[in-house]
Parts: structure tokens; C-alpha cells; sequence
């Protein structure tokens, strides 16, 4: 039979969290026969390997080269589906994740790709609202993108489907990129063949355990960062990640540098500022000249 799906779920030292991840996937897939699901596996040395195992049906493929786009591309080209999602091995997926993404493809025969968010399951309130509005902002970036340039520079790493025939003419993954940057990369690329969406409406949970480790506002500085250097670019600006892992004891928020992230928030809410001052001089100037007239 035919594959009409294809979730690829790359995996580096994650048997704290693969197996969620996994059953979240499979409750999604209950009762077709037209989906399959690919772990490729990153040369892991914990017990990975051993937690897929337990999962009938789930295939696992393996990569030597380090670096997530890598170990994507080993099970993209594993996969069968018309449609292939690629979700981290730390995310869980929520009721209707599956279906929402279809009737996206249905909709659309010249949509290539769809994205949604990630929701910080794990964080404080306070930093999943922090994160939240980043989102937003992003949002803002993305709509301008589209339709000012006609180009999209908004996919979420983590949680994003593309069509398989888009894909391979746009050479799938790029392997170069080992972290930073790789969607970006991948929704200007994509631009190129078809449309590429981003919707608040497809979220999907995932662990803070990045930005619990290094911080909320680092974070998001650095992402915005390598997103701007990739569109302008073409290559990140970090060219490097850390490994962070955690325990089954769960994400514990405690930022390396409390006093890099303080930095950072100040140096954000002082633009803000400038920005909202600005609009609202330029608007009272446009009201003066219009008045004139």
C-alpha cells in the first residue's frame, strides 16, 4: 500500500524523551495503515535504540554524520510519504495535530510546507507567555516576508511537513547546516517551489530544556540572530550547539547566565521603546501635514 505519511523523528541521546514522543505519534496514526513513522538515529550511545525498539512498526535508520539536518536528511530518504513531517524527539504531539495538517495540504495543492509552534510545556508560565510573544513577532516577520518579498523565512525546526516531490527538487536537507539556521534555510528554499505556511493554529508541545539552560532571552536573541544571517547571508552565524539532555527528573529553569539574560531583556524593552516612540512621532507628523492640507 502506498504511504500517504511519513513522520521522520531525528534522535541524538534522547531515551528520556523518545518514547513519549513516539506514543504521541502513534495515538495520532491509530487505525490507518497508510502512515509510517522513522527514528533516524544520530550515532546515540545511551539507550535510544533500545526505547524504539519497544515500539512495533517504528523504523530505525542511523547516521554518522553529527548535526540534526544530517540525521533528518538519512530519514527523509527512508521515508515513503507523499507528505513527511519532521518532529524532534522531544516534542508530544496533541489530539488532531495529524488532521490539521492534512486538510492544510488539501486546501492548498501549491502548498509545500506547513510549520507551526512550539509550546513550552515544561517552563514557567511566566516564560512560555515570554515565548509567546516572540512568536508573534515572528509572525509579523513572516507575513511581511510574504507579502512584500513573496517569500517565506518562518518554518519551526521541529514542527514542519513538506510535500516529498518539493523537497527533493530542492535537494531536501542541507547537511551543511549542523543547528542554527536550517529552517530558514529550508523555507527560503522552498519559497522557490511552492508556498510555504506558518500558522499559530498547528502547535505542538514540546521540552524547554534549551532555553532553561540558556536562557528564554539568549534564545530568542540568538535564533533571531542566525534567522537574519541566513536570509542575508545564506550560512548561520553559530556555527555550533551545545548538547543539553536532562534527566527523567524533568526541566529545571535555571538560566547559565542570569546576568547575560537581564542584559538582553533590558537592551529588548529599550528598543521597544525607541520603536513605539518613534511610530507614534511619525504618526503625529503625518496627522500635522495632513491637517495643513
Amino acid at each position: 500500500m502506498d504511504i500517504a505519511f511519513s513522520f521522520v523523528v531525528p534522535a541524538y541521546n534522547e531515551e528520556n524523551y523518545i518514547g513519549a514522543c513516539l506514543e504521541s505519534i502513534l495515538k495520532e496514526a491509530a487505525g490507518r495503515n497508510d502512515v509510517e513513522v522513522i527514528v533516524a538515529d544520530n550515532s546515540s550511545n545511551d539507550h535510544t535504540d533500545g526505547v524504539v525498539a519497544k515500539y512495533p512498526g517504528v523504523k530505525l535508520v542511523r547516521e554518522s554524520k553529527r548535526g540534526a539536518n544530517a540525521t533528518r536528511q538519512a530519514g527523509f530518504l527512508a521515508s515513503r510519504g507523499a507528505l513527511v513531517a519532521f518532529i524532534d524527539a522531544d516534542t508530544i504531539m496533541p489530539p488532531g495535530w495529524l488532521k490539521k495538517v492534512e486538510a492544510e495540504f488539501a486546501r492548498d495543492p501549491k502548498l509545500v510546507c506547513v510549520s507551526g509552534p512550539f509550546i513550552y510545556y515544561d517552563l514557567p508560565m511566566h516564560i512560555r507567555m515570554l515565548v509567546r510573544i516572540f512568536y508573534y513577532l515572528d509572525y509579523g516577520i513572516y507575513l511581511f516576508g510574504k507579502t512584500f518579498f513573496g517569500i517565506s523565512t518562518t518554518i519551526q525546526g521541529g514542527n514542519y511537513t513538506v510535500r516529498r516531490d518539493a523537497f527533493q527538487k530542492i535537494g531536501g536537507q542541507n547537511v551543511n547546516i549542523t543547528f542554527y539556521g536550517d529552517d530558514t534555510d529550508n523555507a527560503i528554499r522552498l519559497s522557490k517551489v511552492g508556498r510555504v505556511k506558518f500558522t499559530l493554529s498547528i502547535p505542538i508541545l514540546t521540552s524547554g530544556r534549551r532555553l532553561a539552560a540558556e536562557g528564554a532571552w539568549m534564545m530568542g536573541f540568538r535564533y533571531a540572530l542566525n534567522n537574519f544571517w541566513m536570509l542575508i547571508f545564506r550560512r548561520p552565524w553559530t556555527m555550533s550547539s551545545k548538547e543539553i539532555r536532562f534527566g527523567k527528573e524533568g526541566t529545571l529553569y535555571q538560566p547559565e547566565r542570569k546576568d547575560r539574560e537581564a542584559l538582553i531583556a533590558t537592551i529588548f524593552f529599550v528598543f521597544v521603546l525607541i520603536a513605539i516612540t518613534a511610530i507614534i512621532i511619525a504618526i503625529y507628523l503625518a496627522a500635522r501635514a495632513i491637517a495643513k492640507l
